[in-house]
């Protein structure tokens, strides 16, 4: 049944202008579509999407929550830099970051913090 309906993540927001200035600035992304007047969709790759949604809840979580797969990790790295995302440095048993990025095996990836406290990541297959 669920392996052939669409997915959408979702995201929680405490300030939900502050949120779609923060994905249009620092992300170039804009909202397909309003829910309620609020709370926004937006449209990624291959038919995916996320909501973004007004909830007090947002920026508890303290794992990745959502992430999008690159074909050239250091340059949309370098893309998002020059908008002024910062990426996170980690050092932890298993994962450990150098200038922002983790090899895990299979995949190089890195993360950032959103505007809500909502961490990211961007990965590339290797």
């Amino acid at each position: 049944m669920l392996k052939d309906s669409p997915l959408m993540a979702v995201l929680p927001a405490k300030d939900i202008d502050r949120a779609k200035d923060f994905y249009r600035n620092k992300l170039g992304l804009e909202p397909a579509e309003s829910i309620d007047g609020e709370n926004v969709i937006y449209r990624c790759g291959n038919g995916t999407s996320f909501l973004l949604y007004q909830t007090d809840n947002a920026g508890s979580a303290k794992n990745t929550q959502m992430g999008w797969q690159t074909d050239n990790l250091e340059r949309d790295m370098e893309d998002l830099r020059g908008r002024g995302v910062t990426f996170e440095d980690y050092d932890f048993p298993g994962l450990k970051t150098e200038n922002g990025v983790a090899t895990i095996g299979w995949a190089k990836a890195a993360w950032f913090v959103d505007s809500e406290g909502n961490i990211l990541n961007i990965s590339q297959r290797v």
